[in-house]
């Protein structure tokens, strides 16, 4: 395998003309899947080039558990044997999987003390907190009923709005606001933007790509809005205001009408006209090409990851004594 088994580490760059590309040229609902399925089809071949090195690298360390098979010198010549490498894979694997892990359980953790924080209110679609601070949030299932999370908030997702944030807004700019967290519900947002966290602690190479899915989510939700209520300038006015009299959610894992971002230009794109709704952009744009090139890089990577395992279980399969 050489040294290719090396390439998914790197090439989660090909993917970064993409992101903004896609942000400003795609239907965000499009450039939303397209980034995800890159980011995640990415990090899970730089993972398993982290896994592979190690194991190739650390054969000859003493006490090691692995066969003796495994570091003979036929083995060492067919896969990219480098000590120094292999050492330096143990930290960076064991940092991806904390990373992975603590993320998830803060995602967890936070969606359960957001439905115990509803506990005694009615079980409606729209949960109304009489809290002084404005803001708004989109609260998927919880997943589990336990920790006092209640059966009904456990299996449907909530509206989680302040009466602060309702005083400001307008009956038609309240419509919007329900419209855009209904749209993140029914999308299932919280597990774009899940996926896309993992990847970026997996590679920090695709923290570009979080981003853009971070406001591409945004623009999906605002789009959906408009199109219910038939009013584009209303959405944005509403964006505006919730923008203006609140810092984004007190839970910056989930979504909400004013998460942080670039919400100026949420608000510039619904004064203009609808967006396209393409499956894939053209090849001869900016945004095709980029977006063919980040596919290209993608399944060179998994191809390269895939390759360079099967090569490694086969030759180590072969040294190992049964």
């Amino acid at each position: 395998m050489g040294v290719f088994v090396f390439l998914p580490l790197i090439l989660p760059l090909t993917a970064w003309p993409v992101a903004r590309l896609a942000e400003q040229h795609l239907h965000p609902r499009t450039a939303t899947r397209l980034l995800t399925v890159l980011a995640v089809v990415l990090a899970l071949c730089s993972t398993v080039c982290l896994a592979l090195v190690m194991v190739v690298g650390t054969a000859q360390l003493p006490g090691n558990p692995l066969p003796d098979g495994w570091s003979d010198p036929e083995v060492r010549a067919a896969v990219p044997y480098d000590e120094v490498v292999g050492k330096a894979a143990i930290p960076a694997l064991c940092a991806v999987v904390v990373a992975c892990v603590r993320t998830v359980r803060r995602h967890g953790r936070v969606r359960r003390q957001a439905h115990r924080a509803l506990a005694g209110l009615r079980e409606t679609e729209v949960a109304v907190l009489p809290d002084p601070l404005p803001y708004a949030y989109a609260l998927p299932p919880g997943g589990r009923r336990g920790g006092g999370v209640s059966r009904a908030g456990a299996g449907r997702g909530r509206v989680v709005v302040t009466t602060a944030l309702l005083d400001r807004l307008r009956p038609a700019e309240r419509r919007a606001l329900f419209a855009h967290e209904r749209a993140h519900l029914a999308a299932r947002h919280d597990r774009y933007l899940l996926a896309v966290r993992l990847a970026a602690r997996a590679n920090p190479f695709l923290r570009p790509l979080r981003t853009a899915v971070a406001y591409t989510a945004e623009r999906w939700a605002d789009e959906e809005a408009a199109r219910l209520i038939g009013s584009r300038r209303t959405v944005a006015r509403a964006i505006g205001t919730a923008a203006l009299v609140s810092r984004g959610t007190p839970l910056p894992t989930l979504a909400g009408l004013a998460a942080p971002g670039p919400v100026p230009r949420r608000v510039a794109a619904l004064h203009g006209p609808a967006p396209a709704v393409r499956h894939w952009p053209p090849a001869f744009t900016a945004v095709g090409a980029a977006a063919w090139g980040a596919a290209a890089g993608t399944a060179v990577s998994a191809m390269s990851s895939a390759n360079s395992a099967v090569t490694m279980v086969l030759i180590l399969h072969a040294a190992t004594p049964l």
